[in-house]
């Protein structure tokens, strides 16, 4: 099952957070966030470890005091993938993290300290090469604001976010995307979509603190999901109270359900009713557990019965129709061999890696080849 994705997405300028560009024809990159304490640094860095492991491209780490910025050092020798070092208020800890290698730097630049401390904190990142991302949140507009406005809104976060665009480009600084988080679904998209017609760097998405797994992914779903279809959107965060792990897997099925990215299996399943042959449910759950440490793009589909199971199956890569008395197996649209039910998860899982070392084997020769080519 093939498709493109027809969104257009806003033309804007890129950056590099580290190795990952962001913005102009990038791909849309996926962020998660330690929730470990950053001194603990063996902590930190295993939880980084599993979050790349689920295929993050980018992570960010809270540095709220002078020891968590020596504790950021320690974690940036540690860890291949870029981060990005979370700082209010204390412009010292932004200079100390950006010359132990911190990739990008996560501030307020109304918070930061007045304009000499932000024009530090400015040639820090131009010498380090490093970009700043503002970070604006309805949760911490500032007081004159909230006296203005009355109440946290779309336009005083607009107006936040346009106070401190402003703060950079009095050091003519470009290197920067932009956030504009709040945790009200109508607030948060109303503010991305007005300033992202006012500048062209990259935006950050995410609805902050969203909720815990079900409600937090629902919320992310339709913030996000309406955002990134109008082609707003340039790296996301699916802010859960859960695991970090789960913010990445559901940022991944989030930008794979719009053809965003393509990373992974991409699980087609029925919900399952009683017409089913085998316990469809329960062979998901598995499977997905079985499959999560799979980047190769699949599609994979799971239907308990013939009356959707063959048209789904012979769209996907590898497909299960429920039949009896053995269940059918698709490969690449056509009819592969009957299993079952004793036989089917193994036999299915055993499928898939098969056509993922395939597909493997195929990129590398392609390699060489325009390798060789060239």
């Amino acid at each position: 099952m093939k498709h493109e994705s027809n969104i257009q997405r806003r033309k804007t300028r890129q950056i590099m957070v580290g190795n990952v560009p962001v913005g102009g024809n990038a791909p849309i990159s996926v962020q998660s966030m330690t929730n470990t304490e950053t001194t603990d640094t063996t902590a930190t860095v295993k939880q980084i470890n599993r979050l790349v492991n689920a295929g993050v491209d980018i992570v960010r780490v809270s540095v709220p005091s002078m020891d968590a910025a020596s504790a950021f050092g320690v974690i940036r020798n540690e860890v291949s993938v870029p981060l990005v070092a979370d700082i209010h208020f204390d412009y010292k800890i932004a200079l100390k993290v950006a010359s132990l290698g911190a990739d990008c730097l996560r501030i307020n630049p109304g918070n930061i300290g007045n304009q000499s401390r932000l024009k530090e904190v400015i040639s820090s990142a131009k010498y380090n090469d490093i970009p700043i991302r503002i970070g604006v949140n309805a949760g911490s507009l500032g007081k004159d604001l909230l006296r203005k406005y009355k109440e946290p809104s779309a336009k005083a976060m607009v107006e936040s976010a346009k106070r401190n665009i402003d703060l950079l480009d009095a050091e003519n600084f470009q290197n920067f995307k932009l956030s504009m988080k709040s945790s009200e679904i109508f607030m948060a998209i109303e503010a991305y979509r007005a300033i992202a017609s006012q500048i062209d760097q990259p935006l950050h998405l995410g609805i902050t603190e969203a909720g815990g797994l079900r409600s937090g992914t629902v919320k992310s779903a339709i913030g996000l999901g309406l955002l990134l279809m109008e082609g707003i959107g340039d790296t996301i965060r699916i802010s859960l109270a859960a695991d970090p792990v789960e913010e990445v897997r559901v940022g991944f099925d989030l930008l794979k359900s719009l053809h965003l990215r393509n990373k992974g299996i991409n699980l087609i399943a029925c919900p399952s009713c009683s017409r089913q042959n085998f316990d469809v449910i329960g062979m998901v759950n598995e499977l997905e557990r079985r499959t999560e440490d799979i980047t190769m793009p699949l599609d994979v589909a799971v239907i308990g019965c013939i009356v959707n199971g063959p048209g789904e199956a012979k769209e996907a890569d590898i497909g299960l129709t429920g039949a009896s008395p053995n269940n059918l197996i698709y490969a690449s649209g056509k009819p592969h061999h009957k299993v079952s039910n004793d036989e089917l998860l193994d036999n299915l899982e055993k499928m898939i890696r098969t056509r993922v070392s395939e597909k493997e084997e195929d990129q590398d020769h392609l390699i060489v080849k325009s390798s060789s080519d060239s």
